[in-house]
């Protein structure tokens, strides 16, 4: 067992005492909070479940955690991944690490190995990192172009199922939006999505009729009942708009289910007028934003022996104010699209806090990667701290915001229905036979 720094009792009913919480992740419970947006906190456990949250200091008998006021988060929730292209990386590096290249490695990659045991293999080890770093809920965007649906759904399923009670798997398809203009196509992927209870999603960028399969795609997914997650402007032109375009088909429809619109970057580069007037009509529509900033940052603006002008994300201060939902996720993992990350939610907020200043307040930022994302998943009871809830937690050898966001926090211990799982995350090595590259 990876120990961390402190020790969990085997009893089935204990207390974890003198305990830090953001107070944005609480719910049911009548705290103090301080400047900081943490409160002091006893969280009882008893059999797997949160039994009550108190100020600190109530009297009991039971075995004490003693955190000396170490933080205490809910488990987290990661809904944007591509868990089904992960850690092809060693096998197919791109020579530029360009946006461009990335899509032309990972279809090379896609079309000559990903059969169903390569897939899994993959997916199952990006599952283990997850759940060992404190991952509750997951959504994967699946590569859906044809005939890659027909192989990786299936896989999809199986892994929902041997996860189950872990982490919760949810699945979106992923093709360029222009392909929903095939009837065809068009008609077998929501039933294949349907059938597996997933969401329903596409790559969006101006192609042309881009628009109106947008149209299309809302029509039939509300007829299916379906929710939509969709890929929008994730590129530096100013002059892509497909989130304006969203929002106002969304409006004109009056599309009945969730709307999520990852990425989004280009916004932040259009005039102010024309981005705000995006932004209202955003919040009119209802539709829930997911910035994905480690990848963004890695990707956007990128030129060989250039300096980036800026930092490739969207504009999430100016969409929360308007009341938008904005969550954050991690994305790619050891990938073309980007080289590096672990499914990590801590790093991924640790990181946005600097790329996107979410820090000077932090206030209720640390909802966007555990109750926001959470609640827009259509799981309210994941990616918050209540008496009720799994004690599935997450605990830091950290009293404050700067001392979490200071280290890795690699030591920290994560509680799966009460109990310290192993942290240790699976080793590389035992993906070396799927890595030979291509000649």
């Amino acid at each position: 067992m990876a120990k961390g720094f402190v020790a969990i009792p085997r009893e089935r009913r204990y207390v974890i005492a003198a305990a830090k919480v953001p107070a944005a992740l609480v719910r049911g419970a009548r705290l103090t909070v301080d400047p900081y947006a943490l409160a002091s906190a006893d969280i009882t456990v008893k059999d797997g479940l949160i039994e009550r949250i108190d100020p600190p200091g109530r009297r009991t008998t039971l075995p004490k955690v003693k955190l000396d006021d170490c933080m205490v988060w809910p488990g987290f929730v990661d809904m944007h991944t591509h868990i089904d292209k992960g850690h092809i990386w060693p096998r197919s590096a791109t020579p530029t690490g360009t946006f461009a290249d990335a899509l032309a490695e990972v279809d090379l990659d896609r079309t000559s190995r990903w059969v169903a045991e390569d897939v899994a293999t993959r997916m199952e080890f990006a599952l283990r990192s997850a759940y060992a770093h404190g991952t509750v809920l997951l959504r994967t965007h699946i590569d859906s172009d044809p005939p890659q649906h027909r192989i990786s759904w299936p896989v999809v399923a199986a892994m929902r199922e041997r996860w189950a009670g872990r982490v919760d798997l949810q699945a979106v398809s992923i093709f360029r939006i222009d392909t929903f203009l095939d009837p065809g196509f068009a008609e077998e992927i929501v039933g294949l999505v349907s059938e597996h209870g997933g969401i329903l999603g596409a790559f969006v960028y101006p192609a042309p009729g881009f628009e109106r399969a947008i149209e299309d795609m809302m029509i039939r997914a509300a007829e299916a009942g379906l929710d939509l997650d969709l890929h929008v402007d994730e590129s530096g032109d100013p002059t892509h708009r497909g989130l304006r375009v969203l929002a106002d088909t969304a409006l004109r429809l009056g599309f009945p289910g969730t709307i999520v619109a990852g990425h989004c970057c280009s916004l932040a580069l259009q005039p102010d007028d024309e981005a705000e007037e995006t932004m209202d009509r955003v919040a009119q529509a209802g539709i829930k934003i997911v910035s994905l900033p480690l990848c963004n940052l890695h990707l956007q603006d990128r030129v060989a022996g250039r300096t980036p002008r800026w930092r490739g994300v969207t504009l999430v201060h100016e969409l929360a104010a308007r009341g938008v939902e904005v969550a954050i996720a991690s994305d790619n993992t050891r990938d073309p699209f980007y080289d590096y990350g672990d499914l990590d939610m801590a790093e991924v907020f640790r990181e946005a806090v600097r790329i996107l200043h979410l820090d000077h307040p932090l206030g209720d930022w640390p909802a966007a990667v555990a109750r926001t994302p959470a609640a827009i998943c259509g799981r309210p009871e994941r990616g918050i701290l209540e008496p009720g809830g799994a004690a599935d937690l997450v605990i830091f050898n950290a009293r404050d915001w700067s001392e979490l966001m200071a280290r890795p926090q690699g030591d920290r211990v994560v509680l799966r229905d009460g109990k310290a799982i192993d942290r240790r995350p699976p080793d590389y090595r035992e993906l070396d036979h799927l890595m030979e590259r291509r000649p």
